[in-house]
């Protein structure tokens, strides 16, 4: 299918570790089309905006820490057929390794998806439930 046929969602995730062996997750309160889930902190990114920007962005909204993005650890996409109301649908995710330069932990975005952070232990990911993709993708670095 050609590129003009199918609508796309492109967004930017963060991987953020620390020395106890956690892994910054956020909780996505949910919306019409999603139910609610843990997820990476990270989304979409904005039409004029590079990936990387989105990526820092999109961590400082939904965790309060700023932070910086290095290579990029592995990309995915999922696909939606069209429906009666609908184009075709594509979204492709990219998830960065990240280093935390400061902040404090807090969402700082106002009416955003985004209810709250955490730290969780890497080690208690594959027993996640309601978990979005992105924290699969995120299993596979860790864990291998």
């Amino acid at each position: 299918m050609h590129f003009t046929e199918y609508d796309t969602r492109l967004a930017a995730y963060v991987l953020l570790t620390d020395e106890q062996r956690r892994v910054l997750l956020t909780w996505f309160r949910g919306d019409e089309l999603n139910p609610p889930c843990w997820t990476l902190p990270g989304g979409g990114i904005e039409f004029d905006e590079p990936l990387r920007d989105a990526a820092i962005r999109e961590t400082y909204e939904e965790t309060g820490y700023h932070v910086s993005v290095q290579r990029i650890l592995a990309d995915s996409y999922e696909t939606a057929p069209a429906t009666a109301d609908t184009r075709p649908f594509r979204a492709q995710r990219f998830l960065y390794a990240g280093t935390i330069i400061g902040g404090k932990l807090g969402t700082t975005e106002t009416d955003g998806s985004t209810e709250f952070a955490c730290w969780m232990p890497i080690s208690e990911l594959p027993a996640l439930e309601s978990r979005g993709t992105i924290v699969d993708m995120a299993i596979n670095v860790l864990l291998g």
